[in-house]
């Protein structure tokens, strides 16, 4: 009874303990975690948008507990936090919340794979996670510095902060599936995190319990240099060393070969390091299993011990193409498993050197090193089962090597990579029974040879990447039944897909991306995709399918992947898309898609993806019932979409990319209403007929409790007329563009103040902006990488970034003056044109080493900077109105990179510099308006691409070409020019008719699109901007298309014929030799240029008729033959009636309209003959008041005159009458 008694009463004192354990388990609110933290939890959570349905973090709900939410381990005797495990679950935030560093008792920590837009990693809070073991924050779209607090870690045993590459060993046993790319979705481009300051010795020499280093991609260039001994010194027991692409820059040191312990070295794609030796001490580490070296500059000779060793099972040499080496005969059976020995010069001693690799699965080989007679030893990797062949830079071809791989028959995969389109043979591939994946590169083969792949029936992968087939897809292909994965990538393939495609019913995943794939012979897609029930993933892009999407496309209902861009399919989105019950992506963008855009697509219940942008879509969309939907990014930009934005958008809880720039969408737009979407990150209104105002406003609650996490904001165009204020309580604004609206007064200081650690870019350009509240002239971005602030009111000094930002821009502005280190905060590009600064260019300009100079339209002088010209790295120099003077350098590097140089309208003097013939990419030379002498310089005809020359208004003098004869203008053609102004100088004598015939480009009708010259220069566009004579009228073009194509020879001293050959010019527009001493007749062979539209030969000496050749000129919109000794009766022609007599007067001996004088009768003195008041160019100068000068003149310059220009005219008289 005692016993019975003390059971009981033990049993009575464990009862509340296990009440409380079953309560726990049965989900009874007894808690267990602590409330402080389930609170910083929480507060992590509302930081995070959701990229995946359902939320991944759906178990964080407050009042439960939080050591059984998703991802949160507990320590089971204190209830503390000790762990957070989110890897890959689709969650996006603009940094990370410094809630996670309450967390004191966190040892692990893995928020991998995530997405935190392009953020800087906290520069403080770490350190107070001071039991942390495990740090994983890899491929989470950081950028920046790391900060020195995770160096105090000093009970890490692993970090992780990589961004990584796909490796071979990954891809050669990964089948083809679709997933998400972290951050892509929302538009950030990611750059590599840097360790600067603190540097890699900083970091490290803390962490001595370090096991495992993860730091690939990593920049650490140029403060790395102690990288080695730093790890020798610091971390003694590291296990795993990774630091791939990390841009070190100093060779691996002795330093290492105290790291017994290390089992994995990846130091590969680290080709700054200097040549050095292969650092024989890592065969000394007994444990050493996976050693990569690929692509680390690695020479002399790779020694025989190394393909020994017991423990080694991964080796890669690749890309050391100065290493050299022969795999020996192995006495014992080698431990690798994977051999990568591309791309270097290791060679095999003997056939039978593959006798011991038993455990060999995977092998990478150039065909330079492949045994000749292999068949006796490789005959024996039986364990072989991805095997990896380039040609490249080899002699041999690819093909003639393929023999012997027929005896690998449990070969699994098989990537062959050619050389230049090397031709290929596949009759021994054919032959691999086993083979379940085949990659083929940069090959060429002909269809039969692409048809015998029927043989692989086993074969369930199949990737065909730059190649070239003369004709279409062999229908052999449908024989691949097991086939699932295919992809056939910018090859050159002609034709269409075959209908046997549709027997691929296995097929998870297709992607295509070929120009020249037509589909059937009709052009639109196959109706035999639609047999493809299996199909998860359809990628077709850049293809040149065209017609309607198939109905059959409805059948696939697997998919859940669907995109058909950059085609130019056309006709309604088929209403058989919302039979798609899986589809999670649908992309149809950049085809020419029309009609209304259905809504039932907003009800496929799984779609989270909608991209329809740059299609022809129109008509207004209908709401919808967003209450299921899981939305989260749509863009239907770049469409004809109109009417209201309907309000199912902003029940769209889920959203977080919304994109509608571009349209014709009308209305007014309150901001808040799209406050209240929690996830918004990404938001684009411009382009539309919307007028967005911010109504909550500053002291609203609502703008406040409802602002997203929004990073990048579009509202250009927008009719804004104010700052939105609501705009001051998002806190890592990364992207903003409210250019082009009518927004006055002061730019707020919350941009400098508030996102100064975040802003990349922002552009508030054409707005009437007056005043900037700012501290100070240097604003502290320090992520900066554009800004532009043109087209404003803008006065004073010109504000700079530091660092400096890549992209600046301040023209047409009132600013006066510059800081005067200005130079210190220049990036690549600056334009500070149409202000009204002054003073001299300091030479320490040429320390920012800049790529694009505008200061046209200033009041600068004195000289300009030498190296601006000689030193090779600007490629833009923009100079134009100013008053610069003094003579150009003449010591032009070889690595010269100009494309323009305008100095037109200063005082420059002297002449040319020869040396601008080492400027090989100069397209746009105008030194027009300056005081410079010398004779036409016929040697810039070597310039290939030259398109614009002017020299208009300067002391040129002597002939052109006269001195050409036979070879000797060889070179010096300027067969690209297509602009051409030398008026207002002193040049004379005859004009040599061999010089015109060089001028190619203005024989033909080329590029007929009329694209813009100078369209794009790496970092930004651009445009050159010329100020010519055309059509009798100074005209400047702001945009040159490579369809104007004029000569001007105008006002000098030319004398003699005029050259025939000038009539072979027949994509000539415009053409003036007026104010010459040309004599003899007008030659009929200008009769061929018949897109000539304006002719000026006035004031010279020609004589004879008027040729009847000119009446074919139907795009002659001004003909100017005045003060000449021409006889004879003016040509009638419609487009000759429409002449006035001031095109012909000064000529006594013509007669017939539109001259008084009729043929046949004495003509009157010319100063009795009646001149006609009105003109072409009054009317022009009409339809400028009546539209406002500014539209009237932009009609009149961009219009094309022709006969579009005459009915203009026409109308515009009637309508002054």
């Amino acid at each position: 009874m005692a016993l019975i008694g003390w059971v009981l009463l033990l049993f009575l004192a464990v009862l509340p303990a296990l009440a409380t354990s079953s309560a726990h388990r049965d989900g009874n609110l007894t808690l267990r975690c602590h409330p402080d933290q389930a609170a910083s939890l929480l507060q992590l959570k509302k930081s995070f948008s959701f990229f995946r349905y359902p939320n991944p973090l759906e178990s964080w709900l407050d009042g439960t507990d939080c050591c059984l939410w998703e991802g949160v381990c507990c320590s089971n005797s204190s209830g503390h936090v000790t762990a957070i495990e989110l890897s890959d679950r689709g969650l996006y935030s603009p940094g990370l919340d410094p809630a996670i560093f309450n967390l004191a008792s966190l040892q692990r920590l893995d928020l991998s794979m995530n997405c935190f837009g392009g953020q800087s990693i906290p520069t403080s809070g770490f350190e107070r996670l001071s039991l942390l073991t495990h740090l994983n924050l890899s491929n989470s779209g950081f950028q920046g510095q790391i900060p020195i607090g995770i160096g105090r870690l000093a009970s890490l045993i692993s970090l992780d902060l990589s961004y990584n590459y796909a490796s071979y060993e990954d891809s050669a046993y990964v089948d083809s599936t679709t997933f998400y790319d972290n951050g892509g979705i929302y538009g950030f481009d990611y750059f590599p995190l840097q360790l600067k300051e603190p540097n890699f010795q900083n970091l490290v020499s803390n962490l001595h319990n370090l096991r495992e280093l993860y730091l690939d991609s990593v920049d650490m260039y140029s403060t790395a240099h102690d990288w080695c001994h730093s790890l020798g010194k610091s971390l003694s027991d590291l296990r795993v060393l990774s630091l791939s692409y990390c841009y070190l820059d100093s060779p691996i040191c002795p330093s290492l070969s105290t790291l017994h312990s290390l089992t994995v070295v990846n130091l590969e794609g680290n080709s700054y390091m200097p040549a050095s030796p292969f650092p024989e001490f890592f065969m000394n580490f007994s444990n050493l299993s996976v050693l990569k070296l690929a692509g680390t500059n690695l020479q002399g000779w790779f020694p025989h011990r190394t393909f020994q060793s017991k423990t080694l099972r991964v080796l890669d040499l690749s890309g050391n193409w100065d290493l050299s080496g022969q795999v020996p005969n192995l006495s014992n059976a080698s431990s690798i498993e994977i051999m990568m020995l591309g791309g270097t010069n290791i060679t095999f001693a003997k056939p039978g050197s593959f006798n011991n690799f038993k455990y060999l699965k995977a092998l990478s080989l150039d065909v330079n090193f492949v045994p000749v007679k292999p068949q006796p030893s490789l005959d024996i990797l039986r364990s072989l089962q991805h095997l990896k062949l380039s040609q490249m830079g080899s002699r041999r071809n690819l093909w003639s090597i393929l023999s012997w791989i027929e005896d690998l028959q449990n070969l699994r995969s098989l990537e062959l990579y050619g050389d230049n389109y090397s031709l290929i043979s596949l009759s021994s591939v054919v032959k691999l029974k086993s083979l379940r994946s085949l990659a083929i590169s940069d090959c060429s083969f002909t269809k039969t040879e692409l048809s015998t792949l029927r043989n692989l029936v086993d074969l369930g992968t199949l990737g065909i990447y730059n190649c070239i087939l003369n004709g279409p897809i062999p229908s052999a292909i449908g024989n691949l039944t097991n086939l699932r994965s295919l992809k056939i990538i910018e090859c050159d393939f002609l034709g269409s897909i075959p209908s046997s495609i549709g027997n691929l019913r296995n097929l998870r995943n297709m992607e295509i991306d070929c120009p020249y794939f037509y589909g059937t012979p009709d052009g639109s897609l196959p109706t035999a995709i639609g047999n493809l029930s299996n199909l998860e993933s359809l990628d077709i892009k850049y293809c040149g399918f065209s017609g309607p999407i198939p109905d059959e496309v409805g059948l696939l209902k697997k998919l859940t992947v669907l995109r058909i861009g950059q085609c130019s399919l056309s006709g309604r989105i088929p209403n058989s898309i919302v039979n798609l019950t899986h589809l999670i992506d649908l992309d149809l963008s950049s085809n020419l898609l029309n009609g209304e855009l259905p809504t039932s697509i907003f009800a496929i219940p799984t779609l989270q993806r909608l991209d329809i942008n740059s299609n022809q879509l129109s008509g207004s969309i209908q709401d919808f019932d967003a209450t299921s939907s899981h939305m989260v990014y749509v863009d239907l930009s770049t469409n004809q979409l109109i009417g209201n934005i309907p309000q199912s958008f902003f029940q769209l809880k889920s959203l977080a990319y919304f994109d509608i720039s571009w349209n014709n969408f009308v209305g007014l737009v309150d901001l808040s209403s799209f406050w209240r979407l929690g996830n918004l990150v990404y938001l684009s209104l411009s382009n539309n007929n919307l007028s967005v105002m911010d109504i909550d406003g500053e002291g609203n609650n609502s703008a406040s409790t409802f602002l997203p996490r929004v990073t990048k904001l579009e509202l250009a165009n927008c009719n804004l007329t104010e700052f939105p204020s609501s705009l001051a309580h998002v806190k890592q604004m990364s992207y903003l563009d409210m250019s082009c609206n009518r927004m006055t007064g002061a730019i707020p200081k919350s941009i400098w103040a508030t996102w100064n650690s975040s802003l990349t870019y922002l552009n508030l350009s054409h707005n009437m902006l007056s005043l900037m509240q700012i501290n100070s002239y240097v604003l502290p971005f320090s992520r900066l990488h554009t800004l532009d602030l043109s087209f404003n009111q803008l006065q004073g000094q010109i504000p700079m970034p530091s660092p400096p930002a890549t992209l600046l821009y301040y023209s047409n502005n009132s600013f006066s003056s510059l800081l005067p280190n200005f130079t210190l905060y220049l990036g690549s590009e600056f334009r500070i044109s149409e202000n009204n600064i002054s003073g001299h260019i300091p030479n320490s300009i040429c320390d920012s080493k800049i790529n694009v100079l505008d200061l046209s339209s200033n009041n600068f002088s004195g000289r300009i900077p030498s190296c601006l010209i000689e030193d090779g790295y600007t490629s833009l120099l923009f100079l134009r109105n100013n008053h610069f003077e003094g003579f150009l350098p003449n010591n032009i590097k070889n690595q010269c990179q100009l494309r323009t140089l305008d100095l037109n309208n200063n005082k420059i003097e002297g002449n040319l510099p020869m040396t601008l013939t080492k400027c090989l990419l100069l397209e746009f030379l105008d030194f027009g308006n300056n005081h410079m002498v010398g004779t036409f310089p016929s040697w810039l005809g070597k310039l290939p691409t030259l398109r614009v020359l002017i020299l208009r208004s300067n002391q040129f003098y002597g002939s052109i070409g006269g001195d050409l004869h036979g070879d000797d203008k060889s070179g010096e053609d300027f067969s690209s020019l297509q602009i051409l102004d030398l008026a207002s100088n002193n040049f004379s004598g005859n004009l040599s008719p061999e010089w015109f015939v060089g001028l190619k480009s203005m024989m033909a009708e080329f590029n007929t699109t009329g694209e813009i010259v100078g369209a794009f220069n790496g970092t930004a566009n651009y445009q050159d901007a010329v100020t010519i004579t055309y059509k009798s009228i100074y005209t400047t073009f702001d945009k040159i298309l490579t369809t104007l194509t004029l000569i001007d020879l105008s006002d000098n001293s030319f004398d003699g014929t005029i050259p025939k050959s000038l009539g072979s010019l027949i994509s000539l527009l415009g053409l003036n030799m007026s104010g010459n001493a040309f004599t003899g007749v007008i030659p009929h062979e200008f009769g061929g240029m018949t897109l000539l539209e304006s002719l000026d030969l006035s004031r010279n000496q020609l004589s004879g008729n008027i040729p009847e050749a000119l009446t074919n000129l139907t795009f002659l919109d001004i003909l100017n033959l005045s003060n000449n000794q021409l006889v004879g009766r003016i040509p009638k022609s419609t487009q000759f009636s429409t002449f006035q007599n001031r095109s012909f007067e000064g000529n006594p001996g013509l007669c017939g309209l539109p001259l008084p004088n009729p043929c046949g009768v004495s003509s009157a003195p010319p100063s009795q003959l009646h001149l006609q008041k009105s003109s072409d160019v009054d009317v022009v100068l009409f339809l400028f008041v009546g539209l406002g000068f500014g539209v009237g003149f932009a009609a009149a310059i961009l219009m094309r005159w022709g006969r579009i220009g005459e009915r203009l005219v026409k109308s515009v008289r009637a309508l002054r009458t």
